[in-house]
């Protein structure tokens, strides 16, 4: 049998079918305006619309004019305040933008009913970013408003060619989802290649930047995130402008980068609003501290357990007396103080910020002083973890500085089975694995594996911002200072 179309319902029916769909819930509200000639019937969640808005522009604009240019509603539309309104007797889509916010008046007479975009924005302001702070630079982050985020990036990129293409994902509750790049300097295959990742998806809901991120990667099952995540404008900004995608997902203040090298995490704004020396020095001291994070724990414990020759005399003593009253081997006697470490973490972050913090120094003091004293530690090894734990947090990108401390946890056992060699099969199966994983089809080792000379000083260290060209896409990073020089005489 086949559906009645909308405008053979009634106006009781029609409340019948809209009770049955939403399931009889009390947020569903029903308000008749009764005219001389024909009632209208206002239809909206109460919990999703803006009664300002529905009481002073609409209400009052159906209470304003005469009834017989109402009754017309196809064309009355062109005379309400709300520019986002139109005709439809889509059932499907009554319900879909009542979801939404969204006003549906209907008319016994008419063919069609009016949907008017009449939702409450519930949306946070614009505030300082959390988790990834700046010393120099823009402070302030996105927000969960997608529309306010697309503004962000439409005021910090003033051209023509910037794309914010529309796409929606969920089966249950479809989430809107942007790609953002510049038409002129993102390579077309990677745009399209995310565009088709995201299209093929068949998931009830995306929650989050983070869900849609692992979704999409090329290898979910790898520990190492194949995506930057940002919530700074200016870092997008920078990114999109230098050839990169950015996806935004609705109800998220994450942005995701694509597609990302390992040398991405370690970069930061912050490094070009510095001079290019100090910006340099910071940079390569991240890459320095990270690879200490991973090695330095687990090389204590294989010189310690196999390899003690290679201590020096004097602190050999000293080792031998701090170790003197432990009664755990070295491997276990790290795992414990990792763990530990690990603890402090995950509580420091699950609190309270003034709490959390006050919870990291004085339970980092207070335990390590009392393992030391009650003989479950040794001196030394607490200096080795603390350095180990600070190394990881040098990273701008918290997914890669949790990445790097559990890839600490399998070297470490390495290095307690089979000391050196332990740890130099560890590292060389993590480079293996690094080389043959990718981003959106690109080296995850760009621009070092392949090697890139043209881009690989800017990308590992940063290079002064006269040596480096507008076009990094279509021209080489470099110029020559002379040269340059030159075109600017003529």
């Amino acid at each position: 049998m086949k559906e009645k179309s909308l405008s053979t319902y009634n106006i009781e029916e029609l409340k019948d079918y809209l009770i049955k769909t939403f399931q009889n819930s009390p947020d569903l509200h029903f308000y008749e305006l009764k005219r001389k000639e024909s009632p209208f019937l206002f239809i909206y969640l109460k919990n999703l619309v803006d009664f300002q808005t529905l009481n002073t522009s609409i209400l009052s604009a159906f209470l304003e004019y005469p009834e017989e240019e109402i009754i017309l509603l196809d064309e009355f539309i062109y005379k309400l305040p709300s520019t986002q309104s139109v005709l439809t007797n889509e059932k499907s889509e009554i319900v879909n933008n009542l979801l939404d916010g969204h006003l549906f008046i209907f008319s016994p007479g008419a063919e069609k009913g009016i949907l008017i975009d009449v939702a409450k924005k519930v949306e946070r302001s614009l505030e300082k970013a959390e988790t990834e702070s700046l010393v120099f630079g823009p402070k302030i982050s996105f927000t969960e408003s997608l529309s306010t985020n697309i503004s962000i990036i439409r005021q910090n990129i003033l051209s023509e060619d910037l794309c914010t293409d529309k796409l929606g994902v969920g089966k249950r509750n479809e989430t809107e989802i942007r790609v953002v790049y510049l038409k002129e300097m993102a390579d077309k295959e990677i745009v399209q290649s995310i565009k088709e990742k995201i299209n093929s998806l068949e998931v009830d809901d995306i929650l989050d930047t983070s869900v849609l991120a692992q979704l999409i990667e090329d290898n979910s099952y790898s520990i190492f995130p194949q995506f930057v995540q940002t919530e700074l404008p200016d870092r997008v900004t920078y990114s999109v402008e230098r050839g990169m995608v950015a996806v935004f997902v609705d109800r998220s203040p994450m942005v995701l980068l694509g597609p990302a090298s390992l040398f991405n995490f370690f970069e930061s704004t912050e490094d070009v609003y510095m001079r290019w020396n100090m910006g340099s020095f910071i940079r390569f001291l991240r890459y320095v501290t990270m690879f200490l994070s991973v090695i330095l724990t687990p090389a204590y414990v294989a010189i310690i357990t196999y390899h003690y020759e290679m201590i020096p005399s004097t602190l050999l003593v000293s080792l031998g007396e701090s170790r003197s009253k432990v009664p755990f081997t070295p491997i276990l006697e790290a795992l414990l103080l990792e763990v530990m470490i690990e603890l402090l973490r995950e509580a420091g972050a699950r609190l309270p910020t003034k709490v959390g913090q006050t919870m990291g120094i004085v339970g980092g003091i207070v335990l390590g002083q009392a393992a030391v004293e009650a003989g479950f530690t040794s001196n030394i090894l607490i200096i080795v973890v603390a350095l180990s734990a600070l190394g990881s947090f040098t990273a701008p990108s918290y997914l890669m500085g949790t990445a790097v401390r559990i890839t600490r946890f399998p070297i470490l056992i390495l290095a307690g089975i089979w000391g050196g060699v332990g740890i130099s099969f560890g590292l060389c199966f993590l480079l293996i694995h690094l080389i043959r994983l990718t981003s959106v089809g690109k080296p995850y080792l760009q621009p070092v594996y392949p090697l890139d000379l043209k881009n690989a000083a800017n990308t590992i260290l940063r290079v002064p911002v006269n040596l480096i060209r507008s076009n990094p896409k279509k021209e080489s990073f470099f110029l020559i200072k002379k040269s340059a020089t030159k075109d600017i005489d003529e």
